[in-house]
């Protein structure tokens, strides 16, 4: 390959072949390949063309060197810092740029220029980087007037290329991953549905809470009513929201029918207007204005296994035919976000896991300090219980029966407290109630009905009171209530004591 000097290829010739060769272009592809291609006749330069697509400056073009960045985000490195400022630059020390960065050999000079379309406004940068000792001279110029050739190009070709439907599902995928609630996984996984497909409007269906034990502790916006089927979440524009409106008001069964052959089934699409083709069992949905379709299970569904926990289904009321490949873009979606609901419901698991007694299921340690830091002097009580003789239910019946007493136990003293009322395990037999209340003497009828809710599973326990007073930490508090109920254990268990 011809890499003549600049100085010896006349500074107009490489520019005018630059001209010709975007003049021949069709596509802003095309346009960025042509430019890369002869810049790169004339230096041994790294030669890059990077387009602003979304949030993002991806490469379309380079050629000089083995390994390349795919894309660089928007703020990074010196083209980030060039297409944000408009103004091409020279480095001849790259190392003391703090944007620089390496990929590849040492560089020794970069000169990087904005791509300007035809209002003026940066829509990529042209840049190019030496790893050798080169001469430079009259190379900002070339950069220069090929990003201003390039820009104009692209303007006559429509701009830079849209984003592809597989970088769309990578940058919806990768905003999965940091959903903190499965409400907000299901919301963005809507949005995506729509973007990739095109298709007006996106839903989840789900099974109804009590049909989905793990949706038990889920935010109340995830499944507001109780009924066979819900739509969990939803991503339309304004100009479809009356769609999502009418499917709403379908009969939860004929919902149902749909997410049990999701689920049982797999993915499924339509094939044109229902008004032309066979479209019995959907009436209820074509009376919706449904007029194309794709349904995607979420989770893992065969024909003898339906361990889906829903459907994420995507609408039009323009009759159109999706592509398989649309099809399967979408099943990847689901698959991503059936694994990110996976990962927030074990984390929730192991945090409960973390902070409760996998015995009795009280909570403990953490939870029991935060509960002791938020106490109020004067109004929070502290409840110190133990159960009467539990060792010699170890020693004589073994360790499974006084399993059996401590979860019996832990029972009754939920139930015996009133709304708002904790209560922790904080030793073998040894809990914590922590309650507010207007007085020492409400603490003690609060202590009463414990005492008479244990005596019903034929046990007894030891209650020590404590108030908290002004000026008192918790755990003097606490110290105090222990030290009432060593006063019960002493004067013959099966009491309560209110602290000194």
């Amino acid at each position: 390959m011809d890499q003549a000097e600049p100085h010896l290829v006349p500074l107009n010739r490489i520019i005018d072949d630059v001209a010709a060769a975007l003049r021949a272009s069709r596509s802003a592809v095309e346009a960025c390949g042509a430019t890369v291609s002869v810049l790169s006749r004339h230096t041994p330069a790294l030669i890059e063309a990077l387009l602003h697509v979304k949030d993002q400056l991806r490469c379309v073009s380079a050629s000089g060197a083995w390994q390349v960045f795919s894309a660089v985000p928007l703020g990074r490195g010196v083209v980030g810092r060039v297409y944000a400022s408009g103004k091409a630059v020279t480095i001849l020390d790259v190392a003391n740029d703090p944007d620089y960065i390496r990929l590849g050999p040492p560089i020794t000079a970069e000169i990087c220029a904005p791509i300007i379309d035809r209002t003026g406004h940066p829509v990529g940068v042209l840049n190019a980087e030496w790893d050798e000792a080169h001469s430079l001279d009259g190379w900002e110029e070339i950069i220069i007037q090929s990003g201003r050739l390039l820009g104009a190009r692209l303007s006559e070709l429509g701009g830079p290329p849209p984003e592809t439907r597989s970088e769309q599902l990578l940058r919806h995928s990768l905003a999965l991953t940091s959903a903190e609630t499965d409400g907000e996984v299901l919301l963005r996984a809507c949005r995506a549905a729509r973007e990739v497909t095109g298709l007006a409007a996106a839903v989840l269906l789900r099974p109804a809470p009590d049909l989905l034990p793990e949706l038990a502790d889920a935010e109340p916006d995830e499944a507001e009513r109780s009924m066979s089927v819900v739509i969990a979440a939803s991503s339309p524009e304004p100009r479809d929201r009356p769609l999502v409106a009418r499917l709403a008001q379908i009969e939860p069964e004929r919902l149902s029918a749909l997410l049990d052959e999701a689920c049982r089934y797999g993915a499924s699409y339509t094939l044109g207007d229902p008004a032309v083709l066979d479209a019995r069992g959907f009436e209820a949905l074509t009376g919706a204005g449904v007029r194309t379709m794709i349904a995607v299970p979420l989770g893992a569904s065969t024909p003898t296994v339906t361990s889906s926990t829903g459907a994420l289904v995507v609408l039009d009321e323009t009759a159109i035919v999706p592509d398989s490949a649309m099809v399967n873009l979408l099943e990847l979606l689901a698959a991503q976000a059936t694994s990110c609901l996976e990962k927030l419901s074990t984390l929730r698991r192991l945090h409960r896991q973390a902070n409760s007694d996998p015995l009795t299921g009280l909570r403990h340690g953490g939870p029991f300090g935060a509960r002791l830091a938020a106490a109020t002097p004067g109004q929070t009580a502290l409840l110190a219980i133990d159960i009467d003789e539990f060792k010699t239910v170890n020693d004589t019946l073994g360790h499974a029966a006084g399993d059996r007493v401590l979860v019996q136990m832990a029972v009754a003293l939920q139930q015996a407290l009133r709304l708002g009322d904790e209560l922790f395990r904080v030793g073998g037999d040894e809990f914590v109630a922590v309650i507010d209340v207007p007085s020492a003497a409400e603490a003690m009828l609060i202590a009463e009905r414990l005492l008479t809710a244990a005596r019903a599973t034929s046990r007894t326990i030891s209650v020590g009171v404590a108030v908290q007073r002004e000026q008192e930490s918790p755990e003097a508090a606490l110290y105090r209530a222990d030290q009432a109920l060593y006063k019960v254990k002493r004067a013959g268990r099966n009491g309560a004591q209110l602290a000194d």
